[in-house]
């Protein structure tokens, strides 16, 4: 018999390896869509914006500032500094990431379940790891701060169960070791304040006295949870800016009915996972409308009806209800979100409250097969062949993360009146250069909600690169009036402002944001801009030495920045910069053209290079289709300076009457002038600065 046992437990382990492997493969196989999916939305401000993750003192900030793109997410951060120094900017490598620590997720949710003793554990980690609710959390690369919290927040219950077994011999280490994950899981995210509440739900569902001892015990969970929450709340209302009046008519009565509906929502996601989409409309609830009450008397009703069965299934269905709404409550509309502006539930909410709901139905499963053991095998059949089909349906909602624009398409095919995804589209439709549809995205977005400021100046913008450039200006301007103190709608209007050659005006506004926001790239460098056409050229060196501070591979800003030395008569350290420049981005034609310009026209004879010159000058007459004057006026100055006069004639000339047809007389004198040089035989040279 004593050989038998560890056969027995090698057997039990050997199976439970099995399982693990499997579930592993047949989730990292049902996310495939979102294995090489791009970034999205916000990524860009915690990702590929964020100098936090590339400047020397990140660290440092990241975990003592208030510089965070969002809220504190300090070890989020931390992973995200560490994985742009492995894989810099490919998305894949933080793709892999999520869904590795989801899938880990999902074994600790059946190791977690199966030290309670949960029947059906296996299938509680299965359906958690498979359902298509997990998808927002695990494809959407933002919500590492979800994943990664909840990785923490269940070792800490597994710390915490050893901690309380009594047969465990040295249980301090464990409670020790639970804190330490908890500040860890606190660190992901601040919604981890709701685990002291899980532990009680723990000595609960085990039926352990709670007593001062064990009070006292979770009293500093308690301390931790409520300080990151304060902190949050805090974070949230005068860092984030979700104290705006925007909010300010949601009345206690009316958040606790948003609230009832939306524990109704997620449960009903759960049992019945349609029409999942990445926003969701957002309520209409008033106080007077007796119909908005039907959800609370429902809660109250099931909350009824769970007391009285208790009798007779035990305390399982009360402590996974508890958990469930427990797990929420920080997002279920007590504490305002700043995301409660456009909708008041999201998928990721409920990451981990989920899995009171999806134990119970597990343990029911396996419940219901011991008590009809002639139907065992059809009704655990049956449990697989859903689980089969969630693993299909996340499989489909995967692919809804694939990209961007695949994003907002769908999320406004599932919720047409979705302003948010209209702006959201737009953007995309801009870099894009698909002007005229994502000014049609930007304009059903303010039909919507007039007061969209961000669809405000994002029109502006639109507008200004059509070259409308009153209409872009007055768009800006009811941006600002709403919102003064976004940095981007501030940089907005002063490039409206500065194309309309209004200067001082623009530059107050770049003035503004950058009082906002210190760091604000596109304000520093078009400040920059400014003061180059306004003559300050030390003020604009200045602020483009500041903006390349911020991000030094920013092609237009070494050409901005060569141009004020260049002007300046600091010639060697202007071509610097636009070999930068195009090093960077080798299709710069304002970058090619100018620095061709100086090869073959400065007064130094040491820094003129008339091949190379003529090199540079050709690409940009190739990628300007040649019909560019400015091109051909240098490519004419380069063929002269190498001694081709003929074909600096030819291009001169050419170059003069693109002029003429541009009513450009005065561009066109200056090659007439220069014509004339090149028939003598003799090259142009610019005179010292």
């Amino acid at each position: 018999m004593l050989r038998k046992i560890p056969e027995l437990a090698f057997s039990s382990r050997g199976r439970a390896c099995v399982f693990g492997a499997l579930l592993a493969a047949v989730t990292i196989f049902a996310y495939r869509p979102a294995w090489n999916g791009g970034f999205l939305w916000d990524d860009d401000d915690y990702i590929i914006k964020n100098d936090l993750l590339t400047a020397s003192d990140g660290l440092r900030r990241i975990w003592f500032s208030l510089d965070s793109p969002s809220q504190y997410f300090p070890l989020v951060y931390t992973t995200f500094r560490l994985e742009r120094a492995i894989w810099g900017l490919h998305p894949s490598g933080y793709h892999w990431i999520n869904l590795l620590l989801h899938v880990a997720n999902a074994l600790l949710v059946w190791r977690l379940l199966a030290r309670l003793n949960v029947p059906g554990a296996w299938l509680a980690g299965a359906i958690f790891a498979l359902h298509p609710v997990q998808v927002e959390s695990v494809a959407w690369i933002t919500e590492r701060k979800n994943v990664l919290m909840g990785f923490f927040f269940l070792l800490t219950l597994l710390a915490w169960i050893v901690f309380i077994d009594e047969r465990t011999k040295r249980p301090w280490p464990f409670y020790g070791l639970a804190l330490v994950f908890y500040v860890l899981a606190l660190s992901a995210k601040s919604t981890a304040c709701t685990l002291p509440a899980a532990l009680l739900l723990i000595l609960w569902l085990q039926k352990r006295r709670i007593n001062t001892r064990r009070l006292i015990q979770i009293l500093p969970f308690v301390i931790l949870g409520m300080g990151m929450g304060l902190l949050a709340v805090w974070w949230e209302r005068y860092h984030q800016g979700t104290s705006r009046a925007v909010f300010a008519f949601l009345t206690p009565i009316e958040r606790i009915l948003i609230a009832s509906r939306a524990v109704w929502f997620y449960l009903s996601k759960l049992i019945w996972p349609s029409n999942l989409t990445f926003i969701y409309p957002r309520w209409n609830i008033s106080p007077q409308h007796m119909l908005d009450y039907t959800w609370l008397l429902a809660g109250i009703v099931l909350c009824a009806a769970i007391y009285f069965v208790r009798r007779y299934v035990g305390r399982s269905a009360e402590v996974a209800a508890a958990f469930f709404v427990a797990t929420l409550s920080p997002v279920l509309g007590f504490i305002m979100l700043f995301t409660f502006r456009y909708t008041f539930v999201a998928d990721h909410y409920q990451y981990l409250a989920c899995i009171g709901p999806i134990a119970l139905f597990s343990a029911g499963v396996f419940s219901l097969a011991g008590v009809f053991k002639q139907y065992r095998a059809f009704i655990l059949s049956t449990a697989l062949v859903v689980v089969a089909t969630l693993a299909a349906l996340t499989w489909r909602q995967a692919a809804m993360y694939g990209d961007i624009e695949t994003l907002w398409r769908t999320t406004l095919a599932r919720n047409p009146e979705c302003w948010m995804a209209h702006t959201n589209l737009g953007i995309v439709l801009l870099q894009k250069g698909q002007l005229n549809d994502g000014i049609a995205h930007y304009r059903a977005a303010l039909r919507m909600q007039p007061d969209s400021w961000d669809a405000e100046y994002n029109l502006g913008t639109a507008l200004l690169a059509q070259g409308k450039v009153d209409e872009a200006i007055f768009h800006c301007e009811r941006a600002v009036a709403m919102e003064p103190n976004d940095p981007d709608g501030q940089v907005s209007l002063g490039n409206a402002l500065l194309e309309k050659k209004r200067i001082d005006e623009a530059i107050i506004h770049y003035q503004k944001a950058i009082a906002i926001w210190p760091d604000h790239f596109l304000a520093r460098y078009s400040l920059g801009r400014a003061f180059v056409e306004k003559g300050e050229l030390d003020t604009a060196i200045a602020h483009c030495r500041a903006a390349l501070l911020i991000r030094p591979d920013d092609a237009d800003c070494h050409t901005v920045l060569a141009a004020a030395l260049d002007e300046k008569g600091e010639t060697a350290e202007a071509i610097r910069h636009y070999e930068k420049a195009l090093r960077i981005f080798p299709q710069s034609i304002s970058a090619l053209t100018n620095l061709a310009w100086l090869l073959a026209t400065s007064p130094s004879e040491s820094l003129r290079n008339g091949g190379k010159a003529v090199e540079i000058a050709r690409q940009a007459d190739q990628l300007s289709g040649g019909t560019n004057t400015v091109v051909l006026r240098t490519l004419a100055a380069a063929y002269a300076e190498t001694g081709q006069f003929g074909k600096a004639i030819e291009s001169a000339r050419t170059a003069v009457q693109l002029a003429r047809m541009h009513d450009d007389d005065s561009l066109a004198t200056e090659l007439e002038q220069q014509i004339a040089l090149y028939r003598l035989h003799m090259p142009y040279h610019e005179t010292p600065k």
